[in-house]
């Protein structure tokens, strides 16, 4: 793919204020070639099929790698640590990244195959698909998650990003297990109509186990997954009804953020990192 020079320009600078968000042995950048995309999916295969019993497919199961069609058109957010080493064991956590000017020339988003998206699909401005997050089991702490919100916050803004969304899983393919989450969320989270997206009709889980006053809000919190409680944060909405991942081993919701309405502390709080003055600040409270 040939670039333009202003193309070439733009990459060279949210390179640059990805490399900025360094933290001690901890540092960031974007997937440049094959080598980089199969340290992703390697990271992806020990998360999503040794950690979590997904159920790979023969080739996955004999690459020892997570990869779909869709690989070839993101872009892949790493983050590595030095002190582990140089190559593939360096990658401690990764964000696949689907821009919608790129879903619409390839044919489609991943969610479209479990949500109706069409609202999200005809809003104006360029949004954005997140997906296949994950972060080894030896650096899921806190300065992790700082550095890899920051490095999506350096995306968004330097794409101009008007909404995100994705897929975001809790652990299990038994809704009714889950019945306090996914009611908390439903009662609590709920996207307004015009970003209300909605689980396919033959994959449709009505979310709405309890009513809202049986919900113990302090239980349902502490069992929702670090990432959608992050997301949470962010002023982010779910979408309507839930949708069970027997693959994955997971059931899943849809969450939308608008980016306008994300907090100070968080995106617009990087918004200097992202224009590049280096002044980010080193935590997110």
């Amino acid at each position: 793919m040939i670039m333009t020079g202003s193309e070439s320009r733009g990459v060279l600078e949210l390179d640059a204020a990805l490399a900025a968000l360094r933290t001690g042995t901890v540092s960031m950048r974007l997937a440049k070639n094959n080598y980089d995309v199969h340290a992703a999916q390697a990271l992806r295969y020990r998360i999503f099929y040794d950690e979590m019993s997904a159920q790979p497919s023969s080739e996955v199961a004999r690459l020892k790698r997570d990869f779909d069609v869709f690989d070839e058109i993101c872009d892949h957010l790493l983050v590595t640590d030095s002190s582990l080493g140089e190559g593939e064991e360096s990658v401690i956590a990764t964000y696949r990244l689907l821009r919608g000017k790129v879903a619409k020339s390839f044919g489609r988003f991943y969610t479209s195959g479990e949500y109706d998206i069409t609202k999200l699909k005809n809003m104006p401005g360029e949004t954005l698909e997140l997906g296949r997050s994950c972060v080894d089991a030896r650096r899921r702490n806190k300065p992790t998650m700082q550095i890899l919100w920051r490095g999506i916050a350096a995306y968004v803004f330097h794409h101009n990003i008007s909404v995100m969304f994705g897929c975001a899983s809790l652990p299990g393919t038994s809704p009714e297990n889950l019945g306090l989450p996914l009611s908390y969320l439903y009662h609590n989270h709920l996207a307004p109509l015009e970003l209300r997206v909605k689980a396919l009709p033959d994959l449709y889980v009505d979310m709405r186990f309890k009513e809202n006053h049986e919900i113990d809000r302090k239980k349902a919190l502490t069992s929702l997954p670090p990432l959608i409680k992050g997301y949470l944060r962010l002023g982010g909405f779910i979408g309507d009804g839930a949708v069970v991942d027997e693959q994955f081993n997971t059931t899943d919701v849809c969450v939308i953020v608008k980016t306008d309405l994300v907090t100070d502390k968080y995106f617009k709080h990087y918004s200097r990192t992202a224009a590049g003055d280096g002044n980010a600040p080193s935590k997110v409270n």
